[in-house]
Order: structure tokens, then sequence, then C-alpha cells
């Protein structure tokens, strides 16, 4: 079962990553752009946390645990700095 489910899980989050990276360079609007890394920062934690239960290493759970704090507290000044009257793209 693993020796499937493993290349599935880490193509599907490549496959994702890539669209995120896309959407990123792409977006027409810096709201697009800042969802984008939001994307990527999921999706970043989601790997770790896949290589970690396939492997078996605890040590990187911190190391995910960091990145998603630090993707939510980006996300909070991005609508901060949007509420104050920042740059808008609409």
């Amino acid at each position: 079962m693993f020796l499937i489910l493993q290349p599935l899980v880490y193509l599907i989050l490549s496959v994702s990553l890539g669209l995120g990276f896309f959407r990123l360079v792409k977006g027409p609007t810096l709201p697009d752009r800042v969802v984008a890394l939001e994307l990527i920062a999921s999706l970043t934690v989601g790997l770790i946390a896949a290589y970690t239960f396939f492997s078996g290493q605890t040590a990187f759970l911190d190391v995910a645990l960091v990145l998603a704090l630090t993707a939510f507290l980006t996300a909070i000044a991005f609508a901060r700095y949007l509420e104050k009257g920042g740059q808008r793209d609409d």
C-alpha cells in the first residue's frame, strides 16, 4: 500500500505547488499573490508532514509548525496592511 501511496501523495502535493507558483507569478492582483503564498506555505507544511509520516523522523514537525505559524502571521499582517489603506489592485 505504501509503495503506491507515498509517490502519489508527493506527486499530488508537487503538482499543487507548481500550480501555486504559477498563480504567484501570474496573479493579476496583490490579494491573488498573497493567497498563492498562503497556499504554497500550506502545501509545504503538508509535504513536511508527509515526509515525517513516511520516514518516521519526527524532528521535522517543529519546522512544519514554525512555517504554519509564520504563514498565519503573514496573512494577518497583509490584512492589516490592506485595512490601513495599503496598495490595492481592485
